[in-house]
């Protein structure tokens, strides 16, 4: 009798067993067969699928435990999806196991394809890395290479801590200040040459003389690495102003435009200094340090004029929302609850219980229903397949910022993992851990 592999089938049918007594293994592959024969017509008679190979090997396996058994049955198929849908609907018809009443129910419909596009999908990019690698590049190409390679021999060492920096920082009154050697390069690539690195989170003293002498603009990341440099330089260098790289990027991976916009976007590194305090990032259009001609001081404003009172803000008739007398705290975005019904939090805290171990993840639809089941390297790819369909993703281990961006693609509301390596979390997407679930 031929039988189809697991590694040939296209879909498994996953089904959890109850029974209300002791029955063995073969009791539950007879019943499988004897109680969904002529049910769905010849042509998808189970003992027919499996001698032509569209049906596999059932596996069982069960557990006796006080008096009851347990288990799980698991058929590959190598049908098409409504037809596997059938068979999966009439095991469920089974009722009795043995001598015993029984329960099946079908958890899920795997689609054995997803792992395997993964697969694929990893190897295609292999397979084109190196066929681009071995290619002849075109005149551009070569004549970009031939210039950054100029660029980066123009990377001079300056002080005793030999510090990478571009060639003008010697000569020129104003350089500006960055974090590593590589974001020297990406400015050099842009004929940006009046920059030094730091190469490190610490202040060397090289950076401390020339702060003496020159004006200096401090160039970070767009990440919270930034703002532990800017606490440092604040207790030992002069430092004049402070320009960031868009949130989540670094500067040695920015664009030409990217950088400029930046370097116009600048602020005084005081103003920066009393933003660290409250967490925020200012606007470069509302800036302090950016004055706006149509609210100018010296241009006053009729319509918001202290010789015009305005009775809903009378001085006599205080407005108890924005009395001096009531303390008002600031909410930040971290500190806003995730709410989710209590029904939901413990089906949730079910479907995580049972994941735990597996390094998958279930992928839910808006009523918590699990769509499918896949390994956690290839949740990304999977929701982009689904496109809007899921509405829930949970991971049996930590949640990174890949997962996150493809989620926020996929407009996913809840993602759930086992820990979370995102420092902070700004995003439409609720991100929670199984410590969150059980508070």
């Amino acid at each position: 009798m031929g039988k189809i592999s697991l590694v040939s089938a296209k879909y498994i049918i996953h089904a959890s067993i109850n029974v209300e007594g002791m029955v063995d293994r073969p009791d539950v592959i007879g019943s499988v067969f004897g109680q969904t024969e002529g049910l769905l017509g010849s042509d998808l008679e189970l003992r027919e699928l499996q001698s032509s190979g569209r049906i596999g090997r059932i596996e069982v396996e069960i557990e006796n435990k006080e008096g009851k058994t347990s288990g799980t049955i698991n058929i590959p198929s190598s049908l098409d999806k409504t037809e596997t849908a059938l068979i999966a609907a009439a095991i469920e018809t089974i009722e009795r196991i043995g001598p015993c009443n029984a329960k099946v129910n079908v958890t899920m419909l795997e689609d054995v394809r997803a792992a395997k596009r993964g697969l694929v999908i990893d190897r295609a990019k292999a397979l084109l890395s190196k066929l681009t690698h071995g290619t002849l590049p075109d005149t551009r190409e070569i004549k970009e290479e031939v210039s950054e390679s100029v660029k980066i021999a123009d990377i001079v060492t300056i002080g005793k801590d030999k510090l990478s920096a571009g060639p003008d920082v010697k000569d020129s009154k104003e350089i500006i200040l960055v974090e590593g050697r590589a974001d020297v390069v990406n400015l050099l690539k842009y004929d940006i040459k009046n920059s030094i690195a730091m190469n490190g989170t610490s202040v060397p003293k090289t950076i401390i003389d020339l702060s003496k002498k020159k004006d200096i603009t401090v160039f970070l990341d767009g990440d919270r690495g930034g703002d532990l440099i800017l606490r440092e330089l604040k207790e030992v260098a002069k430092i004049k102003f402070v320009a960031r790289a868009p949130d989540g990027k670094e500067v040695e991976e920015i664009t030409h435009k990217e950088i400029h916009q930046a370097l116009r976007n600048k602020i005084k590194f005081e103003t920066a200094i009393e933003n660290l305090g409250t967490g925020e990032k200012p606007n470069p259009r509302f800036s302090r340090d950016r004055p706006n001609p149509r609210f100018s001081r010296d241009k006053p404003n009729p319509r918001f004029s202290n010789d015009r009172p305005n009775p809903r803000f009378s001085r006599d008739k205080p407005n108890p929302r924005f009395s001096r007398d009531r303390d008002f705290k600031p909410r930040t975005f971290e500190e806003r609850p995730v709410r989710i019904p209590v029904a939901q939090r413990e089906k949730f805290t079910k479907l995580m219980d049972e994941l735990k171990g597996s390094k998958e993840a279930y992928l839910l639809d808006r009523d918590s229903n699990v769509l499918g089941k896949v390994p956690t390297k290839e949740v990304g790819s999977t929701m982009q397949d689904l496109g809007r369909s899921a509405n829930t993703i949970l991971v049996d281990g930590s949640l990174t910022k890949d997962i996150l961006e493809s989620a926020e693609t996929a407009r996913i509301k809840y993602l759930i993992g086992t820990k979370s390596l995102l420092k902070e979390v700004r995003s439409r997407v609720k991100v929670l851990t199984i410590k969150d679930l059980q508070q």
